[in-house]
């Protein structure tokens, strides 16, 4: 683990039970408190893709927003949130997706993405993957092509990574 791994790791809070009983909440904020470490974060997470021609970032609501907006900041391009319905102003496309317990869908605007764009979509913590699959999907709906996905925290017990059909995954910190 590198030393920036194990700073976040340090940081995250373990909340049991939430947002249901059973469920081990890896809560972030504590990391973006640390103005320092946040920096770093972006900093790492844009070496990481700084050479894949990038021409957007997409930020999975929310935590992804905080995440994806420095970062897109960083490599000197656009931010794109994707949101859950109902959430933006315009025209929207939409994916439904699978989770573990249900359903879910996730919306962007029909114009984020321009045909052929490059797209790294960045969220905090892959699980068991439907989220970002779903954004992924969407992305592709748009007529992007999705260059990476890049997470704060892994759950790899969780196998979330097998749902992205070989989409390259960057996560800063596995557990």
């Amino acid at each position: 683990m590198t030393d920036l791994a194990a700073r976040v790791k340090d940081r995250i809070r373990d909340v049991p039970d939430f947002p249901e009983p059973g469920i081990l909440f890896k809560d972030i904020t504590p990391v973006l408190a640390d103005a320092a470490l946040l920096e770093s974060i972006v900093i790492r997470f844009a070496e990481e893709f700084g050479n894949a021609d990038i021409d957007t970032v997409a930020g999975i609501e929310s935590r992804g927003f905080i995440l994806g907006a420095p970062l897109a900041l960083a490599l000197g391009v656009g931010f794109v949130p994707i949101r859950k319905p109902g959430k933006l102003p315009w025209q929207t496309a939409r994916v439904d997706y699978e989770l573990e317990y249900g359903t879910d869908a996730l919306e962007a605007h029909v114009d984020a993405v321009g045909a052929d764009q490059r797209v790294l979509i960045v969220d905090d913590v892959l699980a068991t993957g439907g989220t970002a699959a779903g954004a992924v999907q969407l992305v592709r709906q748009l007529g992007g092509a999705v260059c990476g996905v890049a997470v704060l925290v892994e759950l790899g017990f969780l196998n979330g990574r097998d749902k992205l059909d070989g989409t390259r995954l960057f996560s800063l910190v596995g557990v």
